[in-house]
């Protein structure tokens, strides 16, 4: 029975498969036709997707800017070109601008909630070492000397959405991307 079904399961998932990626056809990162594995689990289809596009502003490669109100981050290459990933934002009255710097850059960190933090939720911990069920998730990249970061995520539904309490949240493939190109005293500029 199992050598039966398992060749009809895997024709319809194909088909069905085969059907989706015409009615959408998708590019990877690097400008070819997407992997099967970026097919199969959102890779560039996703509309907060990691995908190269046309730069016109005036940073230096290395740069990254942050555009709040469109809930994207942008790595700038040079030659016209940026890197540009979906982020999760502040919500209502915990927005940002501003210059700042990467001062620090940590792998799977530990978090300690602030105190703003710890007097609107109480319930939350006062420490998490770093992992899966850690809120700032795979890499994060320290801006300043603020409370704020640029991290990943245990919660990649949140992203494209205004949810956090100031930081810039990314999924977790994305931000171990984006912490392998950047490197301490990069300079990130925060837009409405």
């Amino acid at each position: 029975m199992i050598r039966f079904v398992f060749p009809v399961v895997a024709f319809v998932c194909s088909m069905a498969f085969a059907g989706s990626v015409q009615a959408q056809p998708i590019a990877s990162l690097s400008g070819g036709p997407a992997s099967f594995l970026e097919r199969l689990f959102g890779g560039p289809a996703s509309p907060t997707a990691r995908r190269v596009v046309a730069w016109s502003g005036y940073e230096r490669p290395g740069t990254i800017v942050i555009s709040t109100s469109q809930r994207r981050l942008y790595f700038v290459l040079g030659d016209g070109q940026a890197i540009q990933y979906g982020i999760g934002v502040g919500r209502p009255g915990f927005t940002w601008t501003g210059i700042k710097t990467v001062s620090m850059k940590r792998e799977w960190p530990a978090w300690s909630p602030p105190a703003a933090m710890l007097r609107r939720r109480p319930d939350l911990p006062r420490y998490m070492q770093g992992g899966l069920g850690n809120p700032l998730g795979a890499r994060a990249l320290y801006l300043g000397s603020s409370m704020y970061r640029i991290h990943g995520s245990n919660e990649p539904e949140t992203i494209g959405y205004a949810v956090s309490s100031g930081c810039i949240r990314m999924t977790n493939a994305d931000v171990v991307d984006l912490y392998n190109r950047t490197r301490v005293g990069t300079k990130v500029v925060v837009l409405r």
